[in-house]
């Protein structure tokens, strides 16, 4: 089982070496990716760092942290990596707990394992406050958009993945910014991958975040909305039709009639300055009660249907293929 570290480098020069130096033995193999860094990280790594283990590589423009580490998990593929493990370049995250990530995929009970923040409360105060609300509002906007209700902080960088479900998932189409850790989930439950969270408490230095939550939020919203429709439609109608498909059209059917019906009534009757007959709020009550129950049956059984196979067992082995990057 070769064991492969993805790194994602921009603008971490002062801490990758630290970083590198830290990963345990029992890693194979450590990909550098210089993601068109201002401060040629991959240079500075292939001058100053003597690991054998490390291969570096280089995007001609900057894609991105999705778009670095696709681009490692394309060089691992290719060198014959079983498992790969994504930590960032900045020192957050401790190599020590590569084992932690691994164990579960080694052992056949996990396709993907990442990080969660979440498990010890002890810990969570050190946790800047603003980093701490916007993660947990992701968390729960996460959980609709990517069907895994029993993970939480989705942002969480330190992943690691089996090279053959890694292999299946479309690359090229995973989001390449910000986005990158939850559409990542998005694109595993496509497969029906089994995610497990793995405890971990983050390391808060001087690094500096190029996240800018301002910027990025109303495109979180956007890009979750989308990834939830597109999880309902492929998951409940176009693999499988279900007694939760007919929830969910009954009760958004009913929903939008009571609605419809109930708002319609109550605006003629203002404008009639006359009083809607109990009958009339009964008529437009009951479908907007009927749907409201249908839809939580139907959340219900999303809840309970969240992937408990791994997947990897029955896929092909990776084979060696074309890295997506260049060699610095």
């Amino acid at each position: 089982m070769t064991i492969a570290i993805v790194i994602p480098s921009y603008k971490v020069r002062e801490h990758i070496a630290n970083v590198i130096a830290a990963i345990p033995p029992y890693c194979h193999l450590i990909y550098v990716v210089d993601d068109c860094c201002p401060q040629q990280t991959g240079e500075f790594v292939t001058a100053n760092v003597r690991d054998p283990r490390v291969r570096v590589v280089c995007n001609e423009r900057n894609r991105g942290v999705g778009g670095a580490v696709m681009a490692g998990y394309q060089a691992a593929i290719s060198d014959g990596a079983k498992v790969i493990v994504k930590i960032d370049g900045d020192g957050q995250m401790e190599p020590s707990l590569v084992s932690r990530f691994i164990e579960p995929i080694l052992q056949g009970q996990a396709d993907y394992t990442k990080g969660n923040r979440f498990y010890d409360l002890t810990n969570i105060g050190r946790m800047p406050p603003l980093r701490l609300l916007g993660n947990a509002v992701l968390s729960f906007m996460a959980k609709f958009s990517t069907g895994y209700w029993d993970v939480f902080d989705p942002t969480n960088g330190y992943t690691a993945i089996h090279a053959d479900v890694a292999r299946h998932l479309p690359l090229s189409k995973i989001s390449q910014r910000y986005f990158f850790e939850t559409d990542m989930l998005f694109r595993l439950n496509t497969l029906r991958a089994v995610v497990v969270d793995v405890p971990m408490d983050a390391v808060y230095g001087d690094e500096k975040s190029n996240l800018k939550i301002r910027k990025i939020a109303l495109e979180f919203l956007g890009k979750h909305v989308r990834n939830f429709h597109k999880r309902i439609f492929y998951n409940y109608f176009l693999r499988d039709f279900s007694a939760a498909s007919l929830e969910l059209l009954g009760g958004l059917a009913l929903l939008v009639f009571g609605m419809t019906y109930g708002v319609g009534s109550w605006v003629e009757a203002a404008r009639a300055d006359v009083t809607t007959p109990p009958g009339t709020v009964m008529l437009a009550a009951l479908p907007v009660l009927l749907g409201v129950q249908l839809l939580l049956g139907f959340l219900s059984h999303d809840m309970q249907s969240v992937p408990r196979l791994p997947v990897h067992p029955l896929l092909p082995p990776a084979t060696k293929s074309t890295p997506l990057q260049s060699p610095c």
